[in-house]
């Protein structure tokens, strides 16, 4: 079937006129394809990540290598999605010991939240494909969940989040099992 804008056109889930290559700090979510659990099992409320959950750990914390202005934070692997806080800081900050940054540093192309999430996606996606040998097969879902950290409280409240989610993955709405509700998978990121 061909594109038709007036009935394939994507609605953004972003913040609309939110510049998401400024500095701050943000939660993301990524689901695979399918909610379909690739990349190990909770036991026992700990996460066993299996090799494609591996190469998963090895994407996001090479991320950094390809976006000079990323730092990572806290960071979870679950059977089916991640959870992880990127922080995009300033390149330039005030004087200080170092040299004087260089025109190629000045320079240096500034990747936003969507691009860093799309190299995650695909640098991950690419290995797993090569380890079970499905080339070009999709792993993760089209889009991302993101919410923007506002403030110590909300950063706080979200590491303790992601760092407790395996405890709760028998209530998590990503768990096609789960036999409840999680109560703290709601808005109280704040």
């Amino acid at each position: 079937m061909p594109y038709d804008p007036n009935k394939h056109h994507r609605r953004s889930i972003r913040l609309k006129g939110y510049d998401y290559t400024q500095a701050g700090a943000y939660f993301v979510t990524i689901c695979t394809q399918g909610r379909e659990c690739l990349f190990g099992q909770v036991v026992e409320g700990k996460m066993r990540v299996n090799p494609f959950g591996e190469i998963v750990v090895w994407a996001w914390n090479d991320l950094p290598n390809h976006n000079p202005h990323v730092e990572l934070d806290a960071f979870v692997v679950m059977p089916n999605h991640v959870h992880g806080i990127v922080l995009i800081v300033d390149d330039l900050v005030g004087a200080g010991s170092e040299p004087a940054p260089t025109m190629a540093m000045v320079t240096t192309r500034r990747h936003g939240l969507p691009e860093i999430v799309r190299q995650f996606k695909t640098f991950s996606a690419r290995r797993i494909n090569a380890l079970r040998g499905t080339p070009g097969a999709t792993v993760w879902q089209r889009n991302y969940y993101e919410h923007i950290i506002r403030n110590d409280h909300s950063l706080q409240r979200i590491r303790e989040y992601i760092a407790t989610n395996p405890l709760r993955w028998h209530l998590d709405r990503e768990n096609v099992h789960a036999t409840g509700t999680d109560p703290m998978d709601v808005e109280w990121f704040g």
